[in-house]
């Protein structure tokens, strides 16, 4: 039987890994070409990168730029404290967490 914290490290894994294939095809092509030994690790790298690019430019479309700031900011330091206590409900910050 598989442990919840390991379903759950899978489920970033997995997470990481379909947010870099499905935002950039090229990118993603490119990746498939590494080692499979580093694939995931830049897997979870592009997810951390992509979703702080679509708090900027996306997803807070209608926020002022202080707002974004704070809200990137906010996210931030919520991946940063996931590697400091090895705890994360975020699914890319937990990959990011694995890979760091």
């Amino acid at each position: 039987m598989i442990s919840m914290k390991k379903l759950f490290d899978n489920v970033s894994q997995d997470c990481s890994r379909l947010v870099t294939n499905t935002y950039s095809t090229s990118f993603s092509l490119a990746t498939k070409m590494l080692d499979t030994s580093i694939r995931s690790h830049i897997y979870n790298i592009y997810g951390f990168v992509r979703f702080a690019d679509e708090i900027v430019d996306d997803l807070a479309s209608t926020l002022s730029d202080q707002e974004k700031a704070a809200h990137l900011k906010t996210w931030g330091d919520s991946v940063l404290a996931s590697i400091s206590t090895g705890i994360s409900t975020d699914h890319v910050g937990a990959a990011l967490f694995d890979t760091v």
